[in-house]
């Protein structure tokens, strides 16, 4: 279980980046691949996060539902 949580975290890291790196290499990146590479950035950042609090809510309610 933990160490699914810690390849979700891991996969949050990747997409947060994934956006760094396009203000870092704007310069010889065009805007298309750039916003391209923001909005899979942003869309990584927002599943995985959806998924650790799905794991963290699960965790929570079967240890106060038991």
């Amino acid at each position: 279980m933990y160490q699914l949580a810690f390849v979700f975290l891991a996969a949050i890291l990747a997409g947060f980046a994934l956006i760094v790196v396009t203000n870092l290499a704007a310069t010889f990146l065009s805007a298309t691949v750039i916003n391209v590479l923001v909005a899979v950035g942003a869309i990584a950042v927002i599943v995985f996060a959806l998924a650790l609090l799905y794991l963290a809510l699960k965790v929570l309610f079967n240890k106060y539902l038991k």
